[in-house]
């Protein structure tokens, strides 16, 4: 089943294509476009799904993907950093999470939500020089540069913060604010 033909005009549009140019890639006249998009004429079923298959793979190569969302370089803490020297990190750079590595490899995060959960919990002389690795949470998930940055949405929700990956290096992180990027 197709999608309603006005949306061929909504899609046109928000690719930045003229009617020429979906015309001449779909091999369908500039009038023809313009007669369907006017409601003035009915395509036949093969031309209504050729416009409709032409627009949707425009609209996979310029959707946004996670490397086009994130944050890049993200701020980062050693597993064996003193907790206290963290939580300067994070105060500084006003990051509410941060990703912990052992050396190269992602092995947790520390999020505010967890160092509250923490400090109530343990008495605040002993928290200063905790390690990092002691009361950081379990690593967020990590997705390829690649993935539909829409796909990231329920993702994030869930999980806080998203970690981006090319060829296995962590590139960047992926935030709820990073997110709202989709609607600019």
């Amino acid at each position: 089943m197709l999608p309603r033909l006005e949306y061929i005009r909504q899609a046109r549009i928000r690719l930045g294509i003229t009617q020429r140019k979906l015309a001449s890639l779909t091999g369908i006249s500039t009038s023809m476009i313009n007669q369907i998009e006017s409601g003035r004429c009915k395509p036949s079923y093969e031309t209504a799904r050729k416009i409709f298959e032409i627009l949707g793979s425009l609209e996979g190569k310029t959707s946004m993907k996670a490397g086009d969302i994130c944050s890049r370089h993200p701020i980062s803490v050693q597993k064996d950093e003193k907790l206290h020297n963290a939580i300067d990190i994070m105060r500084k750079n006003s990051i509410s999470q941060m990703p912990v590595f052992d050396s190269s490899r992602v092995v947790g995060i520390l999020t505010e939500d967890g160092l509250a959960k923490v400090m109530v919990e343990k008495d605040d002389r002993d928290l200063r020089n905790t390690q990092v690795a002691q009361v950081m949470e379990p690593p967020p998930p990590i997705v390829d540069v690649s993935t539909p940055a829409k796909a990231l949405i329920p993702l994030v929700r869930f999980a806080k913060c998203i970690l981006v990956s090319e060829k296995g290096t962590v590139i960047g992180i992926v935030t709820i604010t990073d997110t709202l990027k989709l609607v600019e």
